[in-house]
């Protein structure tokens, strides 16, 4: 709901600020005017959205009144702006050349957008929130606890969390502080009849004690809302659990029976877009061989990699690293400021580059433009025996680019690993061709801001 608005509030803003301009530009005449900027501009507002999806600025996470925002914000409408003047003046379908009017549309835009967005983030942090109560203590409990407390635009106002164990942990002082924890069912009944709860959210071992369904009976006619923590942490975070799930949740939640049809729909869509970008990037092959030439070594590398249903395959990228640079080491997981790697193989991972030659994975059906992470198989071994249900992953195709990518840094460790993972799952789970464009989108954000490794 919250996106919706955001949306259809941009959306106002964009159609209202270009008759504002109109209006100022052109007086009592301006519906005359309008008639020849109507159309051109409709397909500029698509663009300018589409690139506010991509900045961020419809996710929940980052509708706060900050420094980050506004600065998001404004480089959105500049990308915007220069998007809007190239397809003027470059593209001369239509027979207007705007260039006052985009000044004065980019202004007031700016200063209607800067004041919505901050009434609309203020709201979200401020007004309309429920009081929620979490019943059970452990990690994934006071993982979203914390997420909560540190994201209150998300509609939620941590009330408390009921730890069921008899005795308080030893040396849990500071987190019985910080997220108002108390002990106890009689607490909790209390709690959930005086303090107008409007969200419950069970741990699973909860349910471990029997008294406490009773509780939760008898608070039915108080219209609260209750939710597992494994659905309500998915749906606040964009990841699953791993403490708070089980086989029961594989066979309720990844039924990939219902899923054939979105298989076939996305295998005919990497093809198509697989042989288009193969054949434009080719374009940039000479650039990228030159930049790769100015250290010693081959041009591609090749490296096996895990994908679906663990079979191995070779994936192949432009080399980014010194010649033989594993040779004494053995195979190690990349680390920030990795020495390994050539400074023209610095630029072709931070901006993907270097992932052009995997098009040919997709073609051979070995991968997909979205999915998780292939990983190799040296790390794989390592991270099945230490991280739960990490085969779950590859029950889908290895991508390009992913759910885990865009939302979490590169992992170069185990605990890395598992948080990926948690990513990984929710991306199995909810995939979609509407996901996958969103994921697509978001890593252009990525490679433009060079923010990959």
């Amino acid at each position: 709901m919250k996106k919706f608005l955001l949306f259809t509030s941009d959306l106002a803003i964009l159609f209202c600020s270009l008759l504002l301009t109109l209006y100022l530009r052109y007086g009592q005449t301006f519906s005359e005017k309008l008639e020849f900027h109507l159309a051109p501009f409709s397909l500029i507002f698509v663009v300018w959205l589409i690139v506010f999806y991509i900045a961020n600025l419809y996710e929940p996470a980052t509708l706060r009144n900050n420094i980050h925002f506004y600065s998001s914000l404004l480089q959105a409408i500049m990308v915007s702006l220069v998007i809007s003047i190239a397809f003027f003046y470059l593209i001369p379908v239509f027979s207007i050349t705007p260039k006052t009017n985009l000044a004065i549309f980019a202004a007031i835009f700016t200063g209607l957008g800067f004041s919505v967005r901050f009434g609309f983030n203020r709201v979200f942090e401020k007004k309309f929130k429920k009081s929620a109560l979490i019943v059970g203590l452990n990690q994934q409990t006071l993982e979203l606890a914390g997420f909560i407390k540190e994201n209150p635009q998300l509609g939620y106002e941590l009330r408390c969390v009921v730890d069921l164990a008899p005795e308080k942990p030893a040396g849990a002082e500071d987190e019985f502080t910080k997220f108002g924890i108390i002990q106890g069912l009689h607490n909790l009944e209390k709690t959930i009849n005086s303090e107008g709860i409007d969200a419950v959210v069970i741990s699973p071992d909860a349910y471990q004690t029997p008294e406490i369904i009773n509780i939760f009976y008898k608070s039915i006619g108080q219209k609260i809302s209750f939710f597992n923590l494994a659905s309500f942490y998915e749906r606040l975070t964009g990841k699953v659990p791993l403490g708070a799930i089980n086989q029961i949740w594989f066979l309720e939640n990844l039924s990939e029976g219902k899923k054939r049809g979105y298989e076939i729909i996305k295998r005919v869509f990497d093809t198509f877009f697989a042989v288009i970008i193969g054949i434009v990037s080719l374009v940039l092959y000479p650039f990228i061989v030159l930049a790769v030439k100015t250290s010693s070594g081959p041009i591609f590398y090749k490296q096996k990699r895990v994908g679906q249903a663990g079979k191995v395959f070779e994936i192949i990228k432009f080399r980014t690293m010194r010649k033989n640079a594993e040779e004494n080491t053995g195979a190690v997981w990349t680390t920030e400021n990795d020495p390994r790697i050539t400074k023209a193989g610095n630029f072709l991972r931070k901006t993907r580059l270097d992932e052009l030659p995997q098009i040919w994975n997709i073609l051979k059906g070995e991968m997909s433009f979205v999915g998780p992470r292939a990983e190799r198989p040296e790390f794989h071994d390592t991270l099945q025996k230490n991280v739960p249900f990490y085969e779950e992953r590859y029950l889908t195709k290895p991508g390009l680019t992913g759910w885990a990518q865009i939302n979490f840094h590169y992992g170069s460790s185990i605990k890395d690993a598992a948080e990926k993972l948690k990513y990984d799952l929710y991306y199995i789970k909810n995939r979609s061709l509407l996901l996958d464009l969103g994921v697509i989108l978001k890593t252009v954000r990525i490679a433009l801001k060079q923010a990959g490794r």
